[in-house]
């Protein structure tokens, strides 16, 4: 190995002291060919250094290789990204694979003529973004971890993703998203940020930035300049943001700043427009006063600039052989997964040649890359030991996810107390596949609430809307699951016509918190911020009362509710000095008409005068009899349809608790 660092006493246990002389020499001894190589990481398809099984793919996805050993040595690469869709890490997890793969891509870049370790990178945000699941520990994902508030929680979750990816040979991370989601109609952000509020974004980055690099792991902060006010996905178009400097400071720059001042070790760049930072229209990635003069000379940073995937329509706003070469003109370090492996490279080296970039600036990004190597331990050591594996998905690391994901949870409504779910009643479970009703029903069943599961298609169809209503007819109540229904008009169909059945109806929005400005007149609704597994276990035990929801808003659901907004479980239990709130609220929403309440609730001060003796013979006679009320004034249109049901339902389940 290459002696080029040594250990500081730093706040990172993890964190190597940096030689500048010992850099420059490995610099020095590089051909130019071998410094362009060192600026990219690329994907490759394959489960093993050289697997024979994607080698067509490979060539034919213009990787420009076989495989990875190909790769490394065509190309002298500075690093690779993992994905699931090249099969580098399978869902399930093969631990064991995944270590192998790292530790044999590793030999070979260090068996090179200037052995230099790889950067060997994925996407680990927790949540809807995360490359390595189950068996590995899984987490709810960032907006989860905003509605908690913790710190602490952060850095754990932080600390623990950090040590399974290390074992894994996965030594950078592409996170955290630090992105400020301020709209709620954000495509591509959404729940992968941690709030609308930049202090808490601030924190809660931060922590996690700790926590990665505190295990050895290169934490990420994107996507620079912010990402968060944007309705158009830069995987498919170029976003604009029109944030004037002020906000711009004020917001979306706020938590890189505080990244930067806690020593991220890289920043991630968007395709985005920022007119107020350039108005030349091109997007940040490519924009020389975004990454230089902004990030580098104004804010300091002198960490790696890594740009966002260069294969994405966001960052082709130029000719495909010029994108790489504009963001390295730009100030960008690492050049990320471009669509064409041999273009960028000869594209690169080319302008190198040419003279339009200068060897100097070159030479610039190759000795921030290897300092990041060396400043993580990679020359160290750059390998991972197999049985480090072993603590992947360990009891204690699933336990601190269970415990988070617990507190995430946001009750957000609760009219009638229809939650927790009570467990007299027949419950519909339905909701687009993506929503997971089925998940939620058996795990409701598993705990003894009569449920039935009606699963549509992500969005539903006038016949599985048909189906579903049917379906609600014979249930006392319905849970719906809705996924992103603030920008699916079918899912919102499909709530609006089981509200016209009558029935209760809870949604459980299972990813975005903006689901219910749709169908604000729902009876429940609850937020889980994903839709993982984990997240699906945690509201489960919600509805049934086992947890007691303490999430608040991360975000403002605009006209509905504002930040920190949450609620939980009031410790009244049912009464009919219940029963009567219930019938102030439904006088409140038209259900009841007012010569109706007053019968009602004398009726039922009555029977709150014989639960106070308790004279259960009479509580129950009175109830009933209070029953039969109901069906009357139900009868003369004084009580609409939804009113009596509910009505009837929690003064049955109030006649089971007497008998």
């Amino acid at each position: 190995m290459l002696p080029v660092g040594s250990f500081a006493e730093t706040n990172d246990a993890q964190e190597r002291r940096v030689d500048e002389r010992d850099i420059s020499d490995i610099v020095d001894r590089m051909t130019l060919e071998e410094k362009v190589g060192q600026l990219f990481i690329i994907h490759v398809y394959g489960k093993t250094p050289t697997d024979p099984d994607y080698e067509d793919t490979n060539l034919s996805n213009n990787r420009g290789a076989k495989n990875f050993k190909e790769a490394i040595e065509k190309y002298h690469l500075g690093g690779v990204i993992y994905f699931n869709w090249t099969d580098n890490i399978g869902t399930p997890l093969d631990a064991a694979q995944v270590n192998a793969l790292s530790n044999g891509i590793q030999d070979i870049a260090m068996d090179q003529r200037v052995p230099v370790p790889l950067f060997i990178a994925t996407d680990q945000e927790g949540g809807i973004v995360a490359r390595v699941t189950e068996p590995a520990t899984v987490f709810p994902g960032n907006m989860a971890l905003g509605a908690t508030r913790s710190t602490e929680y952060a850095r754990q979750t932080a600390e623990i993703m950090g040590t399974e990816l290390k074992s894994l040979g996965i030594n950078m991370n592409f996170a955290p998203t630090v992105d400020v989601n301020v709209n709620p109609a954000n495509p591509v952000i959404g729940v992968r940020s941690f709030s609308e509020d930049p202090e808490l974004v601030s924190d809660l980055g931060v922590a996690q930035v700790l926590g990665y690099q505190s295990q050895g792991v290169m934490a990420t902060a994107k996507h620079f300049p912010g990402h968060g006010d944007t309705d158009v996905d830069s995987h498919y178009g170029l976003p604009i943001i029109e944030h004037d400097l002020e906000t711009l400071h004020e917001v979306d720059l706020k938590p890189f700043k505080a990244a930067i001042d806690h020593g991220i070790d890289a920043i991630m760049t968007a395709h985005i427009v920022v007119p107020a930072l350039d108005d030349s229209g091109l997007p940040a990635t490519l924009s020389k006063p975004i990454l230089t003069d902004l990030l580098r000379d104004e804010l300091g940073f002198d960490g790696l600039i890594v740009t966002d995937s260069l294969g994405m329509s966001g960052a082709n706003v130029v000719p495909p052989e010029r994108v790489p070469v504009e963001a390295l003109k730009a100030g960008a370090d690492v050049l990320l997964n471009p669509p064409d492996v041999d273009l960028a490279y000869h594209a690169v080296l080319d302008a190198v040649q040419s003279g339009e970039i200068s060897t100097e600036r070159l030479d610039q990004s190759v000795y921030r890359i290897l300092a990041a190597k060396v400043k993580r331990g990679l020359f160290d050591n750059p390998y991972a030991d197999p049985e480090a594996v072993d603590s992947i998905g360990s009891e204690e690391h699933l336990q601190v996810a269970e415990d988070m994901t617990d507190k995430s949870i946001t009750l957000v409504k609760n009219d009638y107390d229809l939650l927790p779910l009570d467990g007299e009643w027949t419950w519909l479970v339905t909701g687009p596949s993506s929503g997971k009703p089925t998940t939620l029903s058996n795990l409701l069943s598993d705990k003894g609430l009569d449920t039935e599961s009606y699963e549509t298609s992500a969005s539903p169809t006038a016949a599985e809307i048909d189906t579903a209503v049917s379906l609600a007819e014979n249930a006392d109540a319905v849970v719906v699951t809705t996924y992103t229904a603030n920008a699916n008009t079918a899912q919102q169909q499909l709530v609006q016509a089981l509200l016209q059945t009558d029935k209760p109806v809870i949604v459980a929005a299972m990813r975005n918190p903006y689901d219910v400005a749709v169908f604000p007149e729902v009876d429940g609704y609850v937020t889980t911020y994903g839709d993982r597994d984990i997240s699906v276990r945690a509201l489960a035990r919600v509805f049934t009362g086992e947890v007691n929801p303490e999430g608040q808003l991360p975000v403002t659901v605009p006209e509905q509710y504002d930040f920190g907004h949450g609620i939980g479980y009031e410790d009244i239990s049912l009464s009919a000095e219940r029963i009567k709130a219930y019938v102030g609220q439904l006088e409140d929403g038209g259900e009841i008409d007012q010569p109706a309440v007053r019968a009602l609730q004398v009726h039922l001060t009555a029977v709150n005068r014989y639960e106070d003796r308790q004279l259960k013979d009479k509580v129950v006679k009175h109830l009933e009899g209070f029953k039969l009320l109901l069906d009357r004034q139900h009868e003369s249109g004084a009580i609409g349809e939804k009113g009596h049901h509910i009505l009837k339902l929690k003064t049955d389940s109030l006649i089971k608790k007497w008998e």
